[in-house]
């Protein structure tokens, strides 16, 4: 009894293997960068970027330019000041020093919340483009070669970039 469930439940296991190997599974791939790069929101995001890098580098360069009169302040009167005195402008030289190196690794962290607080939406724009072409030409996968995730693409994959920037209506 227990031979004839073992070579039944070989036969179905065979009978649903080989329906799965006979499946035609539809493969497209997209290249998800050149498609975030033709969209029109994308210059935008860029822009907004830019702007932002600029006012943190001009209060970077206003925090170095005091910084910097600091240092020649105490370099030319650093004779004639007192032991206290000098002290009290060293500490507030190194204490300068200090926030302009604090500053700078906040702001690094500020660009990359900005940055992905921006391309969240237009990312989650082509997403949603890129799962309803998808759907629509009924692929079973959608590889994205921007990021270099490809090792093997055969001469008859289907590039759905088009179809999503078509989704997106880019015309580049």
């Amino acid at each position: 009894m227990k031979k004839y469930f073992k070579v039944l439940f070989l036969g179905v296991a065979l009978f649903v293997l080989s329906g799965v190997a006979n499946a035609q599974m539809k493969i497209a791939y997209v290249n998800s960068a050149e498609i975030l790069e033709s969209m029109p929101e994308s210059a935008k995001v860029k822009t907004n970027l830019e702007a932002y890098y600029n006012e943190l580098q001009a209060q970077l360069q206003t925090m170095l330019t005091e910084y910097s009169n600091k240092v020649q302040d105490y370099e030319a009167n650093q004779a004639s000041l007192s032991n206290l005195v000098k002290q009290s402008k060293e500490k507030e030289i190194v204490d300068m020093e200090n926030r302009i190196q604090q500053f700078r690794a906040n702001a690094e962290e500020e660009m990359a919340k900005k940055q992905e607080e921006l391309l969240k939406p237009v990312l989650d724009k082509v997403q949603n483009a890129i799962n309803a072409v998808g759907k629509e030409k009924g692929y079973t996968y959608i590889i994205d070669n921007a990021g270099g995730t490809i090792v093997y693409l055969g001469a008859d994959a289907i590039d759905a970039s088009k179809d999503v920037k078509a989704k997106l209506n880019v015309k580049k």
